[in-house]
């Protein structure tokens, strides 16, 4: 149990020290942010500093605004040992619309100035949290990096268009993403970290967050690399007459006469759910004026996106338990033939499993290819891989495996959700890490000890990461990939 008596020690030191860096007294990890002093939690060799506000509660008047600034007040003491909660969402029973924190892991008692590395979680924009156990960054953190998890607005109040909101961008979740982008820019320094050395990486939809987010004007400043992992890299964005159309669908199954600001969250996730039964996708990103100026693809081939390095890849099976209803939708919207699969993939027979692979290729394996030889052509450094690689425990019965490739990278394994992991799994496990620690530090994800990675510029190298190997090579899909692409 915490002494107040060590509290109030910890607080006058903290007072007296700097804010350059993170500080300590004892067990007791501190920081001094704009919104007041910060006390953390240490297990092991890491400091934690959960549940931390980067914008104020999006609630009542805010709501379906863009974030706003918390109060400052540096004279007060928090306490940040738990997670906040998650944002609203249908799955969650126990998330909030008070919700817009963060979370820091650094390595305790290592001086600074440290990599950033900031993690924008995926879940189709209507799910998912910052909090998952999956998701801890205290592995990470361990090797000498600091790492933020950010939680951000989901769904229909993350993403909602509708003529009665004063601006009708729909865009509230991705201006959260660069609000916490600007609270790191201003406030990491407090616990030992480099505003100017910050890696953004994430997957699936929180990939395609920063990949809008590096063809953003207003994001330029504040990260210097990025890794994107399972990005699906000729998706549209909605167009603001589509986003509306949307909109008006959910205000009429909220009540055509419900006060939006002021409606009940239950009523809210009620008129949520009943669209997302009827589409999976129908809130993510719009088309507007500042933030989303563009389609990613269409921007990489402008070369519009900031010349960073990059890391770019995808899984060999991008489906998922949730995935039934996009592959239908993939197969209808592209019209292909069982026939026309079975030419593409002579290999397979059920078509359960070619309609799975056709949709892996079509959404990701080929759109990141596209993406990274766009990239590659600008002269930034380009990083690309694909990871085929399943856990021993589950080779005889393996699944869909989108982003299966984070667990291997936070290095969880033990946790629960996680799964068991053999030595052969922990060894493919710590050079995934060390790939994404190594780049973080130096925009290069080779270093001692680990395969060589090529990089991609000129030609098809990737990093292919499978059950007998890891090496980069030309990739075999190519021939492939190619007839997608026309």
């Amino acid at each position: 149990m915490r002494s107040l008596l060590a509290l109030v020690a910890a607080s006058a030191a903290l007072c007296c020290a700097g804010p350059a860096e993170a500080q300590s007294v004892g067990q007791f990890p501190f920081a001094l942010t704009r919104e007041g002093q910060m006390l953390g939690a240490v297990e092991g060799e890491v400091a934690s500093f959960k549940g931390l506000a980067y914008a104020a509660a999006p609630v009542g008047p805010l709501r379906w605004r863009p974030p706003q600034a918390t109060v400052e007040n540096s004279s007060e003491m928090h306490t940040a040992y738990e997670y906040g909660a998650p944002c609203l969402q249908p799955s969650m029973p126990n998330a909030r619309e008070d919700c817009l924190t963060l979370n820091v892991f650094r390595p305790f008692g290592v001086d600074g100035p440290l990599p950033v590395m900031v993690f924008i979680h995926g879940g189709a924009f209507v799910s998912g949290t910052a909090n998952d156990p999956l998701l801890d960054g205290a592995k990470l953190a361990q090797a000498g990096l600091i790492v933020v998890t950010v939680n951000y607005r989901l769904g229909a109040l993350g993403w909602l268009a509708h003529p009665a909101l004063s601006d009708g961008s729909g865009n509230y979740g991705l201006m959260d993403q660069l609000a916490a982008l600007h609270w790191v820019h201003d406030n990491i320094a407090a616990f030992g970290g480099d505003p100017r050395n910050v890696t953004l990486f994430g997957a699936g939809s929180g990939a395609t967050s920063i990949a809008l987010l590096m063809l953003s004007a207003q994001s330029r400043d504040l990260f210097q690399k990025a890794i994107l992992q399972s990005v699906p890299g000729r998706a549209r964005l909605r167009s603001a007459q589509e986003a509306e159309a949307v909109g008006g669908q959910f205000v009429a199954a909220l009540g055509e006469r419900a006060d939006l600001r002021a409606a009940e969250p239950l009523r809210l996730l009620a008129a949520e759910q009943h669209l997302l039964d009827q589409s999976p996708r129908r809130f993510a990103p719009t088309m507007d004026d500042g933030l989303a100026t563009e389609d990613v693809a269409a921007g990489f081939a402008s070369g519009h996106q900031g010349r960073i390095p990059l890391i770019i890849g995808s899984n060999d099976d991008e489906t998922g338990f949730d995935s039934e209803l996009d592959i239908k939708a993939e197969l209808a919207s592209s019209g292909v033939t069982i026939d026309e699969l079975r030419r593409l993939y002579p290999d397979l027979v059920r078509p359960s499993a070619l309609a799975a692979r056709f949709y892996t290729d079509k959404v990701f394996s080929e759109p990141v290819r596209l993406l990274a030889r766009l990239h590659a052509a600008t002269g930034a450094p380009t990083y690309r891989y694909r990871f085929a690689y399943v856990p021993e425990a589950r080779r005889a019965n393996p699944e869909g495996g989108q982003a299966r490739e984070l667990q291997f990278i936070f290095g969880v394994e033990g946790v629960p959700g996680a799964g068991i992991f053999s030595r052969g799994d922990r060894e493919v496990a710590n050079r995934m890490r060390a790939y994404w620690i190594n780049f973080a530090k130096r925009g290069d994800p080779n270093g001692p000890g680990l395969p060589r990675w090529d990089a991609a510029a000129g030609r098809d190298r990737l990093l292919l990461i499978t059950n007998d190997r890891m090496a980069s090579g030309d990739d075999p899909w190519s021939e492939r990939l190619d007839r997608l692409a026309r």
